[in-house]
């Protein structure tokens, strides 16, 4: 379900009422845990946490015009998603995700390359995405995406 909202507070205002308190929460956790330098916006129709072009001038390599994506949930017809592009491209963060998910959920972990979907709001498990959400600094995540996605000359 792509949103139209040209902000985060619109986004999360447009949402069913059943998801609002699960999307708010999840926002509160990621701003708490969030490292300085990411900015919080739409992208892709999403809630997003990019990288600014203040900080990393090239922007996306897919669409340079765009900051950097890091970070983003959505509300999706049939769950909650929360995208993390570190997860995708650091197999020691998802070892990390994966042993730590059983330790604060109940639910199978239902996840695909960066995406992580939650069929019922109570099984968000909040402190392990906040956790997650503040183990890679904008300057690591750089780092890290120029290594893995950058064709370099």
């Amino acid at each position: 379900m792509k949103s139209e909202a040209k902000t985060p507070d619109e986004y999360i205002d447009a949402l069913p009422e059943d998801r609002k308190v699960a999307v708010k929460e999840l926002r509160k956790v990621i701003l708490k845990n969030l490292p300085r330098g990411f900015k919080e916006c739409i992208s892709y129709g999403m809630v997003g946490y990019v990288v600014p072009h203040s900080l990393y001038a090239k922007g996306y390599h897919c669409d340079p015009k765009l900051p950097l994506p890091f970070l983003a949930f959505a509300s999706q017809k049939n769950f909650i998603a929360v995208y993390h592009m570190g997860i995708y491209g650091d197999p020691k963060l998802l070892k990390w995700f994966t042993d730590e998910y059983p330790k604060h959920s109940k639910a199978k972990l239902d996840m695909g390359k960066s995406c992580m979907r939650f069929k019922k709001p109570d099984q968000i498990p909040y402190k392990l995405i906040g956790e997650l959400t503040s183990k890679i600094s904008p300057e690591k995540w750089i780092e890290m995406y120029e290594k893995l996605y950058v064709k370099h000359k």
